[in-house]
């Protein structure tokens, strides 16, 4: 999804400029707080998401898995756009589904454990929801895990399997459902009759 450009107020900042910045935000602990940041919209910029979590840069993928990381950092969502902010630049970047993939999950206790290919860990439950789509056409399910803020992860197909093989059957919302529980939370998948389509 593209962001719409309006006026441009200011000159298109560069990405070694976006990476500094991000850089200077990050020294002070943990993420940058973005949703606090609110500067003039200066533009798109040549840089996409795609669906299988690659960044690219004017049609090259950025190899350097720190400069990633730290442009992940500085990612902000406003309603299906999204965005590269600092507190004095916002640029409009197109992410061609979620920002994140959720790349391994793990068992802790009764708790499943996300990591995401730029490294961030969330633990499924009420703060970080599993929700499943569903391709209208073909039906096949695409899952998803917010990681922060309102930026999801899609699951990748292995992690989708040990999801399966750790699912259950539980009633939900007054029938068999099959689903993942996690965080004192059931993430609800599918019908229970429908289980025959994961084989």
């Amino acid at each position: 999804m593209t962001n719409e450009s309006g006026p441009q107020k200011n000159v298109t900042p560069s990405p070694e400029g976006l990476a500094e910045a991000a850089n200077k935000a990050q020294k002070a602990g943990g993420l940058p707080p973005v949703d606090q940041w609110n500067p003039d919209f200066c533009g798109d910029i040549d840089m996409r998401i795609a669906r299988d979590g690659t960044w690219f840069y004017e049609g090259t993928p950025i190899g350097r898995t720190r400069l990633v990381r730290l442009f992940s950092t500085i990612l902000k969502r406003e309603g299906e756009a999204y965005f590269l902010v600092t507190p004095v630049e916002k640029v409009g970047i197109t992410v061609e589904d979620a920002p994140f993939v959720a790349i391994d999950v793990d068992r802790q206790g009764d708790d499943l454990v996300f990591t995401t290919n730029v490294g961030d860990r969330a633990v499924a439950g009420p703060d970080h929801p599993i929700r499943m789509a569903r391709d209208p056409q073909t039906g096949e399910p695409s899952p998803y895990v917010l990681i922060r803020r309102n930026l999801e992860a899609l699951i990748d197909r292995k992690s989708f399997y040990r999801l399966v093989d750790m699912g259950e059957v539980s009633l939900h919302d007054g029938a068999d459902w099959f689903g993942v529980r996690s965080g004192g939370v059931f993430f609800a998948f599918m019908p229970a009759a429908e289980l025959v389509g994961l084989d």
